[in-house]
């Protein structure tokens, strides 16, 4: 093999990586001022702060098993959109440590009620925050698009 040839084949992955599917819960009250304030939680591993989100479960539509993610990690309960609010994409770092490309559908939960006890209380940290606070304590530039899409739909003016 020329020099040319192996530096190409080694410069072009052999085949694309596939993109992981998730659910998520963009979870909001609103708040005296009448203006969004969201649920944002930490991630186990890395502590970064997101939203309640995880795989498909058999058996539920997209926007149940958000709902259903929604309480076993933050202990939230609301009513949820069927239809999705948007997506976002980010690296989900697998538990052998390899990071693989995601992609979250997101379903807006209006939450009417809030839990001391839930499956994953103690794993992480929660924070209620404006919309515009959580656009920036998040990484995701299209997890940010979707705060600010929300703080819009109650914006006076």
């Amino acid at each position: 093999m020329s020099g040319l040839a192996r530096l190409l084949s080694q410069s072009l992955p052999s085949r694309p990586k596939r993109r992981l599917k998730q659910v998520g819960g963009l979870c909001y009250r609103i708040s005296d001022k009448g203006e969004p304030d969201v649920l944002l939680i930490t991630t186990r591993e890395t502590k970064r702060w997101t939203i309640p989100k995880g795989w498909p479960m058999n058996g539920l539509s997209s926007h149940k098993a958000a709902k259903q993610e929604a309480w076993e990690e933050a202990g939230v309960k609301g009513r949820v959109r069927m239809k999705p609010f948007g997506n976002f994409a980010y690296s989900k770092v697998l538990a052998n440590g390899n990071a693989v490309p995601a992609d979250v559908q997101v379903h807006l939960i209006k939450v009417r009620e809030t839990r001391s006890f839930f499956p994953e209380r103690g794993q992480r940290e929660l924070a209620w925050v404006s919309a515009s606070e959580a656009s920036h304590r998040v990484d995701e530039p299209g997890l940010k698009k979707l705060f600010i899409k929300l703080a819009r739909r109650y914006s006076v003016g």
